[in-house]
């Protein structure tokens, strides 16, 4: 496959991020090599914190929760996504799909990096991305966070407004990334926030992976997904250990999902659920430190 990498030089002047990428190369197949960009920080000793971020955003999207997961003495890592900040971007929109993500972050997180004893935090194409590795490698995992995500089998009818997404996504002239995010927060985004967004994408050719994301969300019984996604929530519907939602009270895409967990998933039982006022969809720009302590109370609690 094609691959594109966004130069280094878009990354200069990141605000309120200053945390140096490690990288994982891995084979993709068919003679590929694949670079993914981690954040890897906090005590090498600590427990292990992986934040995984949606669409179309990057690890930049942490930079408020991650200082109070390392002040809490836990080690955090924030892989970009295939396709998404500083990792590799293949540019052949046919490249991607939902269960190549899921190997990419495998690959990753534990090839790569070896992790075990892991809290994920998933937020958006996070938690899609996310929940499968849980269910497909529960051993690797002691709690889960979701936030503003799910985990759609296709079985339930979308919202006309996602259908929308999806078309304007993959067919719209101009796909703007920092105004995407800046969409979905509460708070308006300062310029060079919005431009932080839009660094890792410097031409049409690097924004494949985000075009084509919403995509790959199953919406109908018979997507290529769907199976795999029921079958995660078979191990879902068994899974006992420590399951914590933290969604916020403004997102239009993913309000209410939060109950469904809460309904479905043994660990989530008398688990302190909570609803962050004042979050839209990206909740982490507009209540990142109440997250990241959410998160590290949870931890420290189980």
């Amino acid at each position: 496959m094609d691959v594109v990498r966004t130069p280094e030089e878009r990354f200069a002047a990141l605000p309120d991020f200053p945390y140096p990428p490690t990288y994982v190369t891995f084979d993709a197949g068919e003679g590929t090599m694949l670079r993914v960009a981690v954040v890897d920080v906090g005590p090498a000793d600590g427990e292990v914190v992986v934040l995984l971020h949606g669409e179309p955003s990057w690890s930049f999207l942490w930079r408020h929760v991650i200082p109070e997961l390392t002040a809490a003495g836990l080690r955090v890592v924030a892989p970009d996504l295939v396709g998404f900040g500083r990792s590799d971007k293949p540019t052949d929109p046919a490249a991607y799909s939902y269960a190549a993500h899921v190997e990419w972050m495998r690959q990753t997180l534990f090839e790569g990096l070896g992790l075990v004893g892991v809290t994920l935090v998933g937020q958006d194409w996070g938690g899609l991305v996310g929940l499968r590795l849980v269910a497909e490698h529960p051993d690797r995992f002691a709690r889960v966070v979701v936030a503003n995500t799910g985990l759609p089998t296709g079985d339930t009818p979308m919202s006309e407004a996602f259908l929308a997404w999806q078309r304007f996504a993959a067919t719209a002239d101009a796909f703007d990334v920092g105004r995407v995010v800046a969409n979905g927060t509460v708070a308006p985004l300062p310029p060079e926030v919005v431009a932080a967004y839009d660094a890792p994408f410097p031409d049409e050719a690097s924004k494949a992976g985000a075009r084509v994301f919403p995509s790959l969300v199953p919406t109908a019984p018979d997507d290529p997904a769907a199976a795999a996604n029921r079958a995660a929530w078979e191990v879902l519907s068994r899974w006992e250990r420590p399951f914590l939602t933290a969604f916020s009270d403004a997102d239009p895409i993913t309000g209410g999902g939060d109950r469904v967990f809460q309904r479905l998933v043994p660990g989530a039982q008398g688990m302190p659920h909570t609803t962050l006022r004042g979050g839209g969809h990206f909740l982490q720009e507009d209540v990142g430190p109440e997250l990241g302590r959410v998160v590290a109370s949870f931890v420290a609690a189980t």
